[in-house]
């Protein structure tokens, strides 16, 4: 018997560093300025983590083990050879960069964290402490935080050789001409229309499960009957969403249109409730998915066609439809000039390097 175990034992070490082996073993190798391995568990990694990206981006949900186990065993070979193109023509322009002494400092990958964090913020109404935004990234990327900034320094260094390297071709691109954005606008006239748009003050009163639910439902309730239908008690009752403990938050929401994404994320009850009231008039406790509402309206917009100078309403601030059309345009063009950039790049980086790639490891990883 204690023979049979360690026979046993010993088959599991040997596969087990069979696998090891196997995940050593390089797909391509890179050389411009130094030989540089792309192993079997390197693109592994990289495919898995686009699998996650996808599911989130696609589907709304943070995926399991299992959803990427399935969804890594459809990447086909072709699939595959794409995905290790983008990984060859990264190292290609990380060691040309590198030579260039193109680089990002440590100030600047912080700026670029820093946005992730404050589009966050934005999205949960506060900072968030370093847990909360190292689970946000994870559930969003499906990278740990050294990961997420190694991936962003990467990225932050390749865009910045780029432009180094393609600089009279950026330079290139011009501002759209008066006459461009009105063709434009005579073209998709029918698209700018401004649906039908509240804007409103609102008090919520967050809960996590049944407990905290009752007790968010009450507090709900109590805040409702205090305010009753008078605006300035609703300012007043909102004033204390600022005191420590208070169990509620309160402020303008801004701009809400009336259309399918808006009933998709706010509930039909919220959307019944909230376009049946007039500027000035405050709403009853409406129950959402993980808060409790009152609100009040601030400003009512009927649904109308929109001129070319007219003001859109949104929450990103404030712009015309003139200015939408010129920087659509402008964007068009920098992603015009971008993929022609890269194209040029990549072929030169590839002509001046080698590229050796292992079949054999690519069809069985």
């Amino acid at each position: 018997m204690k023979r049979l175990i360690i026979i046993f034992l010993l088959a599991i070490i040997l596969t087990s560093t069979a696998f090891a082996q196997i995940d050593l073993q390089p797909v391509a190798t890179v050389h411009l300025t130094r030989s540089e391995p792309i192993t079997v568990r390197q693109m592994r990694a990289q495919v898995e983590t686009l699998v996650w990206q996808n599911i989130v981006g696609t589907q709304g949900r943070v995926p399991t083990a299992a959803d990427i186990t399935r969804e890594v065993q459809n990447v086909n070979l072709e699939g595959r050879r794409q995905i290790l193109d983008v990984m060859i023509n990264e190292r290609l322009t990380l060691q040309a960069a590198e030579r260039d002494r193109i680089t990002v400092t440590d100030n600047e990958l912080n700026q670029l964290i820093n946005e992730f964090r404050a589009q966050i913020a934005r999205e949960i109404g506060r900072q968030p402490t370093e847990d909360e935004f190292a689970l946000e990234i994870r559930n969003r990327t499906g990278l740990e935080m050294p990961a997420f900034r190694e991936q962003i320094r990467r990225q932050a260094i390749t865009e910045r050789y780029l432009v180094h390297r393609k600089e009279a071709l950026f330079n290139s691109i011009t501002m759209p001409t008066d006459a461009e954005v009105l063709r434009e606008y005579n073209i998709s006239r029918s698209e700018f229309v401004q649906p039908e748009t509240i804007r409103f003050d609102m008090i919520q009163v967050p809960f996590t499960d049944d407990a905290s639910r009752t007790r968010a439902r009450q507090l709900a309730d109590q805040l409702s009957r205090e305010i009753g239908t008078d605006p300035a008690r609703f300012d007043a009752v909102s004033l204390r969403a600022h005191v420590p403990n208070s169990g509620f938050m309160a402020g303008d929401f801004g701009f809400l249109p009336l259309n399918a994404q808006a009933v998709q994320a706010a509930g039909d009850e919220f959307i019944d409730v909230a376009f049946n009231l007039r500027q000035g008039e405050v709403s009853r406790v409406i129950t959402g998915a993980q808060s409790f509402f009152i609100i009040k309206i601030t400003q009512n917009h009927a649904m109308r066609n929109l001129g070319i100078d007219d003001v859109i309403l949104d929450n990103r601030g404030v712009f015309t439809v003139r200015q939408v059309i010129t920087e659509a345009l402008l964007e068009r063009r920098q992603r015009e000039v971008i993929a022609q950039a890269t194209q040029e790049l990549v072929m030169e980086l590839r002509s001046e390097g080698t590229v050796n790639i292992n079949e054999n490891n690519l069809r069985n990883w």
